[in-house]
């Protein structure tokens, strides 16, 4: 059960179904959906599916021709792109949130950085020793690495620390 919304984050126009520590006016997908968890997995669903296209688009044109690990340097590439691209959607269709861009950009990274730690340790096991292709494997791969990315983001990277005279939201 979560606290409700505090009446700073109610001032900001933060809607109460915002995952929490989340403050800052609703963002436009919210004036076709209108519960905000539901747009941060409709994002989230797009941004997993861009991040797959970006994998095997770096692993047809840099993979294939960058030596035996070649995808590996396709995970690196296909990443900067997925979060780069995630941060701004989130940042600007779902949450709206305003200031600390660079703080919001390391914390966000930092939840990707672990899934790519998941995904560097995964996927060379299923390519080597499973025998799959890199791109089946990295489809494997994006079921370990949602579910970290979905409660990282809930959790940590765009939560804002309540001033002193507001409670925390707490999940």
């Amino acid at each position: 059960m979560t606290d409700p919304p505090s009446a700073e984050a109610s001032a900001q126009g933060t809607p109460a179904d915002a995952p929490p520590g989340v403050q800052g006016p609703p963002g436009p997908l919210l004036s076709v959906v209108k519960d905000q968890r539901l747009a941060f997995l409709i994002v989230g669903g797009l941004n997993t599916a861009i991040g797959f296209v970006a994998f095997v688009f770096f692993q047809h044109f840099v993979g294939r021709h960058a030596g035996r690990y070649g995808y590996m340097v396709t995970l690196g590439c296909a990443h900067v792109v997925a979060v780069l691209c995630a941060f701004w959607l989130y940042r600007h269709l779902v949450f709206r949130v305003r200031g600390h861009v660079l703080a919001d950009l390391a914390r966000f990274e930092s939840v990707y950085l672990v899934s790519l730690g998941v995904n560097a340790a995964l996927l060379p096991l299923l390519v080597e020793v499973g025998h799959l292709t890199p791109i089946v494997s990295q489809l494997v791969v994006l079921v370990a690495t949602t579910a970290i990315s979905w409660f990282g983001h809930k959790y940590f990277s765009f939560r804002r620390t309540p001033s002193p005279d507001q409670p925390e939201v707490h999940p």
